[in-house]
């Protein structure tokens, strides 16, 4: 506000000291001033006492206009009452000045004072053009470099914020250039850059901008249609040079024989054809043929007859109705072809429907003439039947045909016969005539039974529910009404003591085969017998079917932890020497489950282990490893908790916990199968104690087994085994450990050889009487026993031996 009050205050004194000798006072405001804008202070231009302006009665009047500035009586400012349009008071732009004229009227005295109140312009109107799409015709025979005046746009605002240029949007046919009026107005001229083909493209859609000078500069736009006005330019093409038309003789009057179609690219009367005969084309043919001028079809004017005239020529013409018409031709050349005017007759003689399928071969089954009332080779007729049916024909006398069975018959297959005979003369063309007879079958009880598979393989998830729909064994009789009424038997068979139809049952109509009891994976895995699907006919036939019931292992058993052996609960406390080197084997814990081989496939993971780095376990043969030695920050008791997890679905898993306890101990490591010479005095006192204690323990155990052996003898059927031990575990001689490198029992007695020695104790392999089971005995350390190198080859030769008792002993060496 400050801002524009000095620039007033400045156009006033500058307008005082010019025009001195007059009493007008001039002031320069710029357009769209908000309303309230004080302009200048007029009281004080004037030499007046503000004070006094009440009492004088100050006005202001406003010539010729609106009351667009009042006085403000108590201070003497002039001020906008209304915003002012330069545009809407000066509506002309000869004049690049608008003026507002104000008096200034006071009383006691009276005084007068003229005010000139100068509105200058503002870009406030953006360039418009009149009118929003400007339309131009251009024939495409214009000439490149053609000029095309264009509608200028206006700009109510004067001097540089009037219109200042003009863009064209982009294309490659039209640019313009800006050219300048005697008033100072600016203009475009469309200038054509590269010569037109409407054929190409009929419209081109433009874009035209007029920019002000203004800022920010304002602009404007219309589009510019320009419309390619077409010139005959094109020639009447036809589709091809020469047309080869058939026609055949005694064709009727106005038959078409062909459509001519010759296409112009023009458009308008320059696209529009006519046709007509050349010079060249013969009045015969004119007469036979008649031309569509028009349409270009040519259709038949007179008889054909193919013994007097065989061939047609003609040249047609195709001219368009352009201003400087332009033509086009084409050959056509019409062949009669000879036509054979009468169809073969055929008659039935006889015809036996229906018949039995166990019909004999050679019976005859119908009897068929034939005739054609055309002579020499139109005359001569053939008869034929469908190539895939058992029948053929065989000629008789009199130009008759019998129709015989060739090849046995079966309705299962081919219920009935639609059998057409069809009679065909020699002609060019050949005319042919047919008839369809249908041949019935009557059923014979020929065909047994049939099941969809020979051998039935039905999986049954063990604890299923009594009664359980197994499977649908329904077998298919094609033959018909009692012939295919079928009825279910299951074959008898006893296994162990147990028909099959106590564990089994099967609906007679339907073949539905249900389960009569639960069935248990480990104890009854498979079961096979027949099952036979017996016809109603006369004499009845009948067919069997093996079903193999497989019972599918569910993962109902969970895991045992076999090894390391808990005495009490599931912790099992280990020691081990801190000066133990990376990569020794800590502990192997061994599961078994007695579950099919894909739900006992055991992982190990650690559920819980107080340092990551230090200890390792294999997923698949449950070796803890350290990962590296012992460090003076380690604990001295350490806590591994192990999980065991099977494959099923869900998952069963057992846990077992090991405490770890570190000691100091300057014992040597050795590797597992390293054999290390002892020096030790073999008469010392201590080892004569280990040698008998073995020798005990050893005559024990063969005492112990003896007197199993005698007591299972007593009782053949061992239906239930004597409980373990406290220190055994009783397994399945043929489970099979989930453990990548264990591929059979012995293999897995040797894992557990290797882990129990390395803590010391003795592992007992006892055969136990039919060879179903193992009882593996774990010894605690503390037993005394002295090991020597002889003594782990011969314990190594133990183990590899398959008969009688094994008994392996890992003893720590003795260092005297």
């Amino acid at each position: 506000m400050e801002s524009w009050q000095r620039y007033v205050l400045l156009v006033f004194l500058l307008s005082f000291f010019r025009h001195a000798s007059t009493s007008m006072t001039h002031y320069s405001i710029p357009e769209e001033m908000k309303e309230g804008s004080v302009v200048a202070n007029l009281a004080n231009d004037l030499g007046l006492d503000v004070k006094t302006l009440n009492q004088r009665k100050m006005r202001l009047d406003i010539i010729a206009n609106k009351k667009y500035l009042d006085v403000n009586k108590e201070t003497g400012e002039l001020y906008i009452v209304e915003k002012i349009d330069r545009e809407y008071i000066c509506n002309f732009k000869s004049s690049a000045s608008c003026f507002l004229k104000l008096e200034v009227i006071l009383e006691n005295p009276v005084r007068i004072f003229n005010i000139e109140v100068e509105i200058l312009d503002m870009n406030d109107n953006a360039p418009r053009f009149r009118r929003d799409a400007i339309h131009l015709d251009i024939s495409e025979a214009t000439p490149k470099g053609e000029r095309f005046s264009l509608s200028n746009a206006v700009d109510s605002d004067i001097g540089s914020n009037s219109v200042k240029t003009y863009h064209l949007s982009e294309s490659e046919y039209f640019n313009i250039e800006v050219q300048t009026g005697r008033d100072g107005s600016k203009f475009a001229e469309l200038i054509l850059t590269k010569a037109l083909d409407r054929e190409q493209r009929a419209v081109h859609n433009l874009i035209l901008t007029a920019v002000d000078g203004g800022t920010p500069a304002r602009s404007g736009t219309a589009s510019v249609i320009v419309r390619v006005l077409d010139t005959n330019d094109n020639s009447p093409t036809f589709d091809k040079e020469i047309y080869n038309i058939k026609i055949l003789e005694n064709s009727p009057t106005g038959s078409l024989v062909i459509h001519l179609n010759a296409t112009d690219l023009d458009e308008g009367s320059n696209s529009e054809i006519t046709y007509s005969y050349s010079l060249y084309t013969s009045e015969k043919t004119q007469e036979t043929f008649n031309l569509n001028p028009s349409s270009g079809e040519i259709t038949v004017k007179g008889m054909l007859n193919y013994e007097d005239f065989r061939i047609y020529d003609m040249e047609v013409i195709a001219v368009d109705n352009g201003a400087n018409s332009l033509s086009g031709q084409c050959t056509v050349k019409i062949l009669v072809e000879d036509m054979n005017d009468n169809h073969p007759e055929l008659s039935i003689k006889s015809f036996q429907s229906p018949v039995a399928e166990n019909i004999k071969l050679d019976t005859v089954i119908a009897v068929v003439s034939v005739s054609d009332k055309d002579s020499g080779d139109n005359g001569v007729v053939d008869v034929r039947i469908p190539d895939n049916m058992p029948f053929k024909l065989r000629e008789s006398p009199d130009n008759c045909y019998e129709l015989v069975v060739s090849e046995p018959l079966d309705r299962e297959k081919v219920p009935e016969y639609d059998i057409t005979f069809t009679v065909t003369d020699r002609g060019s063309p050949p005319l042919s005539d047919n008839e369809t007879m249908t041949l019935e079958l009557l059923d014979v009880n020929d065909n047994v039974p049939q099941f969809p598979q020979s051998f039935y393989t039905i999986r049954v998830m063990e604890n299923n529910a009594p009664g359980a729909l197994l499977s649908s064994l329904s077998a298919f009789d094609p033959d018909l009404h009692e012939n295919q009424y079928l009825v279910y038997f299951i074959l008898e068979k006893e296994t162990a003591n147990t028909s099959m139809s106590m564990l089994f049952s099967i609906n007679p109509e339907n073949g539905n085969l249900y389960a009569l009891k639960t069935f248990d994976y480990e104890i009854e895995k498979e079961f096979l017998f027949h099952i036979e699907a017996r016809d109603s006919g006369s004499p009845p036939l009948s067919s069997n079917v093996t079903v193999h019931i497989i019972i599918v292992d569910q993962n109902d058993n969970t895991p045992v932890i076999v090894s390391p052996w808990r005495a009490h609960g599931s912790v099992v406390e280990e020691k081990i020497p801190r000066s133990t080197d990376k990569g020794s084997l800590v502990a192997k814990v061994i599961a078994l489950d007695v579950d099919s081989v894909h739900n006992s496939r055991i992982t190990y993971q650690f559920l819980r282990v107080p340092d990551a780095t230090l200890f390792s376990l294999d997923q698949y043969n449950g070796e803890i490893r350290t990962m590296r030695m012992f460090s003076y920050r380690d604990p001295r008791h350490l806590q591994l908790v192990v999980v065991a997890k099977d494959n099923g679905e869900p998952a069963l898993s057992a846990t077992v916990t090991i405490k770890l306890s570190t000691v100091e101990t300057a014992v040597k490591a050795y590797s597992d199968m390293t054999e290390v010479p002892l020096q030790y005095d073999i008469f010392s006192d201590l080892n004569l104690y280990l040698v008998i204690g073995l020798g005990s323990v050893s005559f024990l155990l063969l005492i112990t087994i003896l007197v199993t052996i005698v007591l299972k003898c007593q009782k053949p059927k061992a239906s239930k085994a004597a409980p373990p031990c406290r220190n055994s575990v009783i397994s399945e001689r043929n489970s099979t450990i989930a453990d990548s490198t264990l591929v059979s029992n012995d293999a897995y007695w040797y894992s557990l050889f290797l882990a129990e020695t390395r803590k010391g104790k003795l592992v007992v392999r006892q055969p136990v009487p039919k060879g179903s089971r193992y009882i593996v005995s774990s010894i605690p350390r503390g037993t005394g026993l002295t090991d020597t190198s002889d003594s782990a080859a011969s314990t190594l030769q133990c183990w590899r031996e398959r008969v009688g008792v094994v008994v392996v002993v890992g003893l720590e060496p003795h260092v005297s």
